[in-house]
């Protein structure tokens, strides 16, 4: 059963005021990604860079180091299970109110992890509240990916479909550049003020 907010296929000659909405669905579609793999990347970055020092400080640089990357890759093993999840429910109930509910997740999970205590803190429920909110990212991450492709494609015409679901895509890399110029404006400041702000709460 085709969801509420999803219009029918467009034949080519779509009317100036369609295709204003098709490309309007379509940016929305790309914001949307970018912001999910502004934080996704955020945080990869982060697990390479300060992860090891405030939540795994107890372990041998090179190992603390392996583990803040482990924590990096159980978002992989959610995504598969979020785009499951929320594509199911995008058939049923609407994709846009899945790709708001992605959203939150994603944003909660990431706001979250910024204000974790550290490992210095509240001990080893450190790196366990990590590894919880990165399952969440990857949760989220793989329900709104696959929910953006579909609106901009279902939303297009029938001989664009190809061109409009790509818009999404550019999310991936547009995040990629956010997140990489956050952390080289941060990246200058005192090595002890930017572990505060990169890590979270200070310890």
């Amino acid at each position: 059963m085709a969801p509420a907010d999803s219009p029918a296929p467009l034949q080519p000659g779509v009317p100036d005021v369609e295709r204003r909405q098709i490309v309007k669905v379509a940016f929305a579609s790309m914001i949307g990604t970018s912001i999910e793999w502004y934080d996704y990347f955020l945080y990869g970055t982060a697990a390479a860079l300060v992860f090891n020092k405030l939540f795994f400080p107890n372990f041998d640089p090179l190992v603390g180091t392996l583990l803040a990357f482990a924590t990096f890759s159980v978002g992989f093993l959610a995504r598969p299970i979020g785009g499951i999840v929320f594509g199911h429910f995008g058939d049923r109930i609407g994709r846009k109110r899945m790709l708001y509910l992605t959203l939150m997740i994603m944003g909660l999970a990431t706001t979250i992890i910024g204000v974790l205590p550290t490992y210095a803190t509240i001990g080893i429920w450190a790196p366990i509240l990590l590894v919880t909110m990165r399952l969440a990212q990857g949760f989220g991450l793989g329900g709104e990916w696959g929910g953006a492709v579909l609106m901009a494609v279902e939303h297009a015409p029938a001989n664009r479909r190809g061109f409009y679901g790509s818009w999404p895509q550019l999310g991936a890399f547009v995040g990629l550049l956010l997140s990489t110029l956050v952390f080289r404006a941060f990246s200058k400041l005192p090595e002890a003020d930017f572990l505060s702000w990169a890590g979270g709460c200070p310890s």
